[in-house]
């Protein structure tokens, strides 16, 4: 974050730039991997980009083509395997389809749901206002093993024999289990259809209470992205029902406990667990699996950088319009009684869910360049980088542009450091986020005898606070407030998306605008709406 507009020292601590390092590393292969699926898929289709609502898509799938398979089962001990052998066989056209649709989406839940977890982390999001996020999607993790592990047992083949009999081994370590009744409802003799009652209400429950927690888990985040784009989505579908006709999920031999259930097909997804429990023991993969969850959850408490600024409203300059409020990622701006101006609202700013982005001095009507104050003071502003500072250093470099064609480059910090662009003709200045930039700015740069204007941020979907791309694109295309106003030339602009790994990509296409702009302007002799002249304050 812009540490030299703040004073504060750019060191850390030895354990907090350790870390920094370790997901500064994984971050910058999810980047290059992220980047390579946009070439083919673009930003909106890119699966990596939109892992959250991919899970909950699969979910779906999930929760649908159960409800289907739960109105067919036989719960009887006698008739739940027939049941399901039926569906696979006799009726593979719908309810094997079905059947292995499900199969695949849990799979492809659980891939899902980790990758989503580490991806997350190694964005660095997981502290601060992310906290709770973060603690919420923990028991996630639990619920989803829990639901499908149970599922396999539903079938009752030897495949869900041979995961009743280890997890049943894995529960006889833990101290509030006793061994012998662990194991006896295992037994031959005590398998009846109270037992897959009691497992498919088991089986309808865990996914309920998963959906709860994910709505928990998405509570404090506004417009949350619940699904994918049409395209992934159907892509998916085609894929998964293809996998259904071509690997149809079918059921082992019955389940017979008086034999032991050898060389089975393994869903390593799923119940991976097992092997790794015959590998080691049980107190490993309990080690393992508590140590690991302990770890989730204390994550967000081990050191990491210092918290941003949040936002502060100034009473005197806030107009109660609420554009703040609608455009905050993460809805930590509500609206309130005004206490000086009675039948006005006053934003006010949560600071646990505060995101220290700079999304809302954008979105603030009173964050324009061309109000008349010698310091500029708006409706709300990021202390860490106020719009009066972001106007001083505007007006500072354009004082000192010369050459034949003169470029402003607005970037962001989250981004590529535009301030590597700097140069004789060129003006750069980094902000918090793009989102934060009012578009007032364009104009006022314009006017200022500048030729052309760079936007440039995250790649499309990856935006590090959501929506700061995508609020600045509305903006700059007319359909959101605050927008560019109609009468800037959109030739003389350009919004560029590029990830911090982009650097050459990024000075290339500057440069490319560049040469187009002198071409234009000696074609054109020069708009005369935007003549060399800078704008004062009084």
């Amino acid at each position: 974050m812009a540490k030299w507009l703040t004073g504060a020292s750019v060191t850390e601590p030895p354990d907090v730039i350790l870390l920094s390092s370790l997901r500064g590393n994984a971050q910058t292969l999810f980047e290059r991997i992220e980047n390579f699926f946009d070439a083919f898929f673009g930003g909106t289709d890119n699966p990596l980009r939109h892992l959250g609502a991919l899970g909950l898509y699969f979910l779906w799938i999930l929760v649908a083509t159960g409800l289907y398979l739960y109105t067919v089962l036989d719960t009887g001990i006698e008739g739940v395997y027939n049941s399901i052998g039926y569906l696979s066989r006799e009726q593979w056209y719908l309810g094997g389809i079905l059947r292995s649709l499900h199969r695949y989406a849990s799979d492809a839940f659980v891939l899902v749901m980790m990758l989503h977890l580490v991806r997350e982390w190694a964005y660095g999001r997981y502290y601060g206002f992310r906290l709770y996020s973060w603690v919420t999607g923990v028991p996630l993790i639990w619920l989803a093993y829990v639901s499908g592990i149970g599922g396999y047992w539903i079938v009752w083949d030897r495949m869900a024999q041979f995961s009743a009999i280890a997890t049943t081994e894995l529960l006889d370590w833990l101290p509030f289990f006793n061994g012998a009744t662990a194991r006896n409802f295992l037994a031959p003799d005590t398998i009846n259809d109270r037992f897959f009652t009691v497992l498919v209400f088991i089986h309808l429950i865990v996914p309920l209470l998963l959906l709860l927690g994910l709505w928990a888990h998405v509570n404090r985040i506004s417009r949350v992205d619940f699904l994918p784009s049409r395209r992934v989505m159907l892509a998916t579908l085609i894929s998964f029902l293809a996998l259904a006709l071509i690997r149809p999920a079918l059921s082992e031999a019955p389940a017979n406990l008086a034999l032991v259930a050898t060389d089975l097909p393994l869903d390593w997804f799923i119940l991976f667990i097992h092997p790794l429990a015959d590998i080691t023991s049980p107190a490993a993969v309990w080690t393992l699996v508590f140590g690991a969850t302990i770890l989730l959850f204390a994550l967000p408490f081990l050191p990491h950088p210092k918290a941003q600024p949040i936002a502060v409203v100034d009473a005197a300059n806030c107009n109660g319009c609420s554009r703040c409020h609608a455009d905050c990622p993460y809805e930590a701006i509500t609206m309130t009684i005004h206490p000086d101006k009675p039948g006005h609202k006053i934003a006010v700013v949560d600071p646990d869910l505060c995101a220290s982005c700079g999304i809302c001095a954008g979105a603030c009507p009173s964050s324009t360049p061309f109000r008349s104050q010698e310091k500029l003071v708006t409706g709300i502003d990021m202390p860490q980088q106020p719009v009066d500072v972001m106007r001083q250093q505007l007006e500072a470099q354009l004082a000192k542009l010369g050459g034949a064609t003169k470029l402003v480059v607005f970037g962001c910090d989250q981004g590529v450091d535009v301030r590597g662009l700097a140069a004789a003709d060129t003006a750069a200045i980094s902000l918090i986020c793009t989102g934060m930039l009012p578009p007032s700015f364009i104009e006022y740069a314009l006017r200022s005898g500048v030729d052309g204007i760079v936007v440039t941020g995250c790649r499309e979907g990856g935006c590090d606070f959501r929506l700061g791309m995508e609020w600045t694109q509305e903006r700059l295309a007319h359909q959101r407030e605050p927008h560019l106003r109609n009468l800037v030339p959109q030739d003389r602009l350009r919004l560029v998306y590029a990830s911090r790994s982009e650097g050459e990509q990024l000075a290339a296409m500057v440069k490319e605008f560049k040469t187009q702009l002198a071409t234009r302007l000696v074609t054109s002799n020069r708009p005369p709406a935007y003549s060399r002249r800078k704008i004062h304050h009084g």
